[in-house]
């Protein structure tokens, strides 16, 4: 028996309509919303990183030639002394008296005698191997001369909480020797260089 026109079920074309439509704008509206907040999350992570992790810094002067000049770019590991204390050999970058930050090598640990003799260094009344600077030294040695022409640093114990920092241009490099500098305490620290990004040329790893 044939069903009845009127009996025939029917499907509303407005409804149709208004449901194929409805659904791209609310893939639309989630979808806008899944940005904000993953831009949201990269800024937040951007000033974790910037402030407290991570930072730049641009080498500014000759302190630190053979191994880093001037315009290099670096990013400074902002944490790693607050898991544990400084070695030697590190590079450091520090809060300096005079309202600027300087970038020099970590020399001497708290509790340490120090002395600087022409181009030797002794710890502990022990002779230190420098070999971020041993090309320097035979160079400066071929040509007649001491590659550190500052004058000599007398043997002094290094205080609780400080550091003895040197610049590798030893003969240009205003650092813990000069009496405006000092020692650097702790808290003066801003972080260890890890990288040099800038020059793509220079790109590298200062610690491994």
């Amino acid at each position: 028996m044939e069903q009845n026109e009127q009996d025939q079920p029917r499907v509303s074309s407005v409804t149709t309509a208004e449901a194929v439509s409805a659904k791209p704008v609310k893939t639309a509206k989630s979808e806008t919303w899944e940005w904000i907040k993953a831009l949201v999350i990269a800024g937040v992570l951007v000033i974790i990183i910037r402030w407290f992790l991570f930072s730049p810094f641009i080498v500014d002067g000759d302190s630190m030639r053979p191994n880093f000049s001037t315009g290099e770019r670096l990013i400074v590991n902002k944490i790693v002394y607050d898991i544990r204390a400084p070695k030697r050999g590190e590079v450091i970058v520090f809060h300096a008296p005079e309202g600027k930050d300087y970038i020099k090598r970590v020399i001497a640990l708290p509790g340490e005698t120090v002395k600087v003799t022409g181009d030797k260094v002794f710890i502990n009344g022990q002779e230190i191997d420098q070999p971020f600077i041993k090309e320097a030294i035979e160079q400066a040695n071929k040509e007649g001369h001491a590659y550190n022409t500052l004058s000599d640093f007398p043997e002094t114990k290094v205080p609780d909480g400080e550091l003895f920092a040197m610049g590798d241009n030893r003969p240009n490099s205003k650092d813990s020797r000069a009496k405006s500098v000092g020692f650097v305490p702790f808290e003066k620290i801003v972080g260890r260089a890890e990288v040099i990004f800038w020059p793509l040329n220079k790109i590298s790893f200062i610690h491994f």
